[in-house]
């Protein structure tokens, strides 16, 4: 069947059952079709909550009675607090809320039940870690409305006058390291994060099968050169432009942004020099499975989604369901992400650091090693 204008419907339909044959050869890519449809389904679908609940919380109880415990139990029944233990003093709170161990720290002054009873109006304090203003707003906006559940129970009978006027006492919020709420502080130290995982890994993950399409693998191969060697030669030049990356991201946050720094510079750049070389290798790791530069970047965009949907950069790490939450430790953009805020708007010390700095080692390694050994069956 050919029309006038030359077109044949029996070429135009080899052609069709070319590319069909073509995919069906190349399982990779295959993978990727119904894999990323069915990861952005399963991730945002059950993954993603912007009322993030369940909230670790922990207590710094100077005063024991009904009351405090009242308060404590409404906490914990609104959903939005998890209390997770009793901290000793104000000082092992900080230490708590700077690691990010806990979002949130009740502090129960002594002498409170007695103010209490004597009318005087006491305060309790909550702290939060404000690093991210989406994870704490819901939160602490229903801490507020816990005094009157507390007062109605508790202030009965011959305590009912103290119950009849103002709020018998108050919850004052202490949202620390960003208490203005300010979106961009928390965004902008993220997106250094973001901006090298999705270069360095996309970088590197062309680079062998770079080698491998231009016909100059075989010349590697040949060459007097261990898989080691290679894989760590390959990945200095990259360095220095992850760094560079860095630095640019770093002025324009400073200057740009006005985004504050309370940490070390030299931290900052301790911590991105791990995640810049965690990057790295996951892309030779890429490039060492991948057969194309086609299949390179469709496994390069598989690993760039769960880090940006797990990671805590776009949503709320804490309002994740823990299956979730366990996929993002894993990942080292997670741990980046708690390095480098805790830097920028903490000014945390490296011990508050080390753990979330080991995970990249270690990922680092695991990833190094699972290169080396595909890049060695290559040479076979």
């Amino acid at each position: 069947m050919k029309t006038s204008n030359g077109f044949s419907f029996s070429r135009w339909w080899s052609m069709v059952l070319k590319e069909f044959l073509q995919l069906r050869r190349d399982r990779l890519t295959f993978a990727m079709i119904v894999g990323i449809p069915i990861a952005q389904l399963v991730l945002f679908g059950f993954a993603i909550n912007n009322d993030p609940r369940h909230l670790p919380t922990a207590v710094i109880s100077a005063d024991h009675s009904e009351f405090t415990r009242s308060f404590i139990a409404a906490m914990r029944s609104s959903d939005y607090f998890d209390i997770v233990g009793e901290l000793p003093d104000e000082a092992a709170g900080r230490t708590a809320l700077a690691r990010g161990t806990v979002q949130f720290v009740l502090n129960i002054p002594a002498g409170f039940t007695e103010r209490l009873l004597r009318g005087e109006r006491p305060a309790l304090l909550i702290e939060a870690d404000a690093t991210d203003p989406g994870t704490t707003g819901m939160a602490l906006a229903a801490a507020g409305q816990l005094v009157r559940a507390v007062a109605a129970k508790d202030l009965a009978g011959s305590l009912s006058f103290l119950a009849g006027g103002p709020d018998p006492f108050e919850v004052r919020i202490h949202r620390l390291y960003n208490p203005e709420g300010i979106t961009r502080y928390n965004i902008i130290p993220g997106l250094i994060g973001v901006i090298l995982c999705m270069t360095m890994v996309l970088m590197t993950g062309l680079a062998i099968t770079r080698e491998r399409e231009r016909g100059t693998m075989e010349n590697m191969l040949a060459m007097p050169v261990s898989p080691f060697e290679v894989m760590t030669g390959k990945l200095v030049p990259y360095i220095a432009i992850g760094l560079l990356q860095t630095t640019i991201i770093l002025l324009a946050a400073r200057f740009l942004f006005q985004v504050p720094s309370a940490g070390s510079l030299s931290m900052i750049y301790l911590a991105a020099l791990l995640f810049v070389v965690a990057n790295l290798t996951v892309g030779i790791a890429l490039s060492s499975v991948a057969q194309n530069q086609l299949q390179a970047m469709q496994m390069t965009l598989f690993y760039f989604l769960p880090n940006m949907i797990l990671s805590g950069f776009m949503f709320p790490f804490q309002g994740m369901p823990h299956w979730a939450q366990n996929i993002g430790n894993f990942l080292p953009l997670t741990h980046f992400l708690r390095l480098i805020r805790g830097i920028i708007l903490k000014g945390n010390p490296f011990p508050d650091l080390w753990p979330s700095i080991w995970p990249l080692m270690v990922f680092t390694l695991a990833v190094m090693m699972i290169a080396t050994v595909f890049y060695r069956r290559t040479l076979d």
